[in-house]
């Protein structure tokens, strides 16, 4: 076995994870050398953006149904299982590694060490172990990076072992198909096996992150961005995908933390990344300047199309993907945070894209109210959005991300009380969504409106306004806001028929109501007093 690259004084994967017949280990090699092998093995190309494209292969995305959780002593009681948190056993797993380990063989394999946490108090140190150099570039460019003099003395808490090549058999190894995801909290291992998806290596650790640290150390972990403003305020955007959470948080009067993974401890909001991980479906340089230009060597496109007899990347071209992505160090961006974390938050925003034109454009929730639309994390997708989608269908993701929580969703939203409590916070409900009607009938709200609402709710222009309550929903909205016409602040005047209003707005409350009865029995009674008002 041959090692190459730089490796600490306990590097050992043999004694570490007992892979130990490689033919060459490959050790933190520069994002040059990997993308420079990427080519060579005929595996990726180089845009004329400097950028590497790569192919993920047949898995474009994550697979939520194909991740699994061991259910063990650590695991057993504390783990929310179900459809999201699926069950495999310690036997399976270690039958399952024993197959990869021998299907490895004296292969060529990539080893990175990284961090996760840009909070040293909570620190983790990760070792990723790829097949391919281009999985070693993305988890490069989406962790932390350790200093010369860190990975001499680096000691690895976690392995992650990517090997899309190998795929396992459902009937003898327990999976559901041949790819999987498996995370092992008492070994500190996770597998990823059958996806060339480099996603499922980022959210395998935020999983991690979302299990030790609430549960561990009283830390919030969260699906969100974060910036900080010129005074030292930290604001926080929850929202899921099409709310606008990564172009509402891009501002260039305040420094970005990171814009998809955060804890927030008793005294900081810091990023769990070291890298962005984007979409870049339509993207341009005027819609997204940011991510635009952060798209240069060293960074990773994963599925994208080129225009024709060009290598010039056409973000228009969804023919192998929708979900078309780039990742990049953090430091591709400017106006960042160095190091990646700030103080607890002075503003904290759910997004949501109500595309039933129900929801305030801007209202500010009760502590209680937090609690329980952090739980709901709705938003609605619209016609268009999905195949056999026609007309405005709800979405509820516990947390703003429930496929990467492994505890039960009351747990997060309890921890997330207990730091608003005692606290003057503010935590704002922003509807992206429409505005007038529903979907079809009604306006999307301009872009302009929501930015300056934000920035209202930044520069506390909202606290002297006087606020009104909307039925049925009971949220508190603002009757006046700096560059927003008021009529739309109160969504039922924006309504020519004012009855179809009120029956779309019940309508809406079931949802919520029904969709919260699998939370009811570890819930509070003060966060069931939040749901929204069934009028009978």
């Amino acid at each position: 076995m041959e090692k190459i690259g730089k490796f600490g004084k306990h590097s050992d994967l043999g004694a570490t994870i007992g892979l130990d017949n490689l033919a060459t280990e490959y050790w933190n090699l520069t994002p040059a050398e990997l993308i420079e092998d990427s080519i060579i093995l005929g595996e990726g190309v180089l845009t004329d953006t400097g950028s590497l494209a790569i192919d993920t292969g047949a898995f474009t995305g994550r697979s939520p149904k194909d991740r699994f959780i061991v259910k063990d002593s650590k695991t057993e009681n504390a783990v929310w299982w179900g459809d999201i948190n699926i069950a495999f056993s310690p036997e399976q797993f270690d039958a399952l590694y024993a197959k990869m380990k021998v299907y490895i063989g004296d292969s060529d394999m990539y080893v990175r060490d990284a961090f996760a946490c840009a909070d040293e108090a909570f620190q983790m140190n990760i070792r990723v172990i790829t097949e391919q150099p281009w999985s070693n570039l993305f988890a490069y460019n989406m962790f932390l990076r350790p200093t010369d003099a860190e990975v001499e003395n680096f000691n690895p808490e976690w392995h992650i072992l990517c090997v899309p090549s190998f795929e396992a058999d459902p009937e003898v190894d327990g999976t559901r198909q041949g790819n999987f995801a498996i995370l092992n909290f008492t070994k500190k291992m996770i597998l990823i096996g059958g996806t060339g998806y480099t996603g499922e290596i980022k959210k395998g650790i935020f999983s991690v992150l979302n299990f030790i640290l609430p549960h561990e150390k009283n830390v919030l972990s969260m699906h969100c961005s974060a910036n900080v403003g010129e005074d030292g305020d930290t604001a926080i955007f929850f929202g899921l995908s099409g709310t606008g959470k990564t172009t509402l948080s891009s501002d260039p009067n305040r420094r970005l933390i990171g814009d998809d993974e955060h804890g927030w401890s008793n005294d900081t909001v810091f990023n769990f990344e070291g890298g962005c991980y984007a979409k870049t479906i339509d993207l341009s340089k005027e819609k997204e300047p940011q991510i635009y230009d952060a798209i240069k060597f060293g960074s990773l496109l994963e599925n994208i199309g080129f225009l024709e007899e060009t290598s010039t990347p056409d973000y228009s071209d969804g023919s192998i993907t929708e979900n078309t992505r780039v990742s990049y160090p953090i430091h591709h961006i400017e106006n960042v945070m160095v190091p990646s974390k700030a103080g607890a938050p002075s503003n904290i925003f759910f997004l949501t894209a109500d595309a039933f034109g129900v929801l305030p454009p801007i209202s500010k929730l009760t502590n209680e109210q937090a609690m329980y639309h952090f739980m709901s994390g709705y938003t609605a997708k619209v016609a268009g959005t999905e195949v056999g989608i026609t007309e405005p269908t709800t979405t509820f993701s516990a947390g703003f991300g429930a496929a990467f929580l492994p505890l039960h969703p009351a747990k997060y939203a309890k921890l997330l009380g207990e730091k608003l409590n005692g606290t003057d916070i503010n935590v704002w409900l922003i509807n992206t969504g429409w505005s007038g009607g529903s979907y079809g009938v009604g306006q999307r709200m301009k872009l302009s409106y929501t930015r300056a609402m934000i920035t209202a709710a930044l520069t506390g222009k909202l606290t002297d306004i006087s606020f009104e309550k909307l039925p049925i929903f009971e949220l508190a909205y603002p009757t006046a806001c700096e560059g927003v016409p008021s009529e739309l602040l109160n969504p039922r005047n924006t309504w020519a028929d004012k009855s179809s209003y009120d029956e779309t707005a019940a309508s809406l409350a079931s949802k919520f109501v029904k969709n919260f009865e699998k939370f009811a029995a570890e819930t509070s009674s003060e966060i069931l007093a939040a749901a929204p008002k069934i009028l009978v």
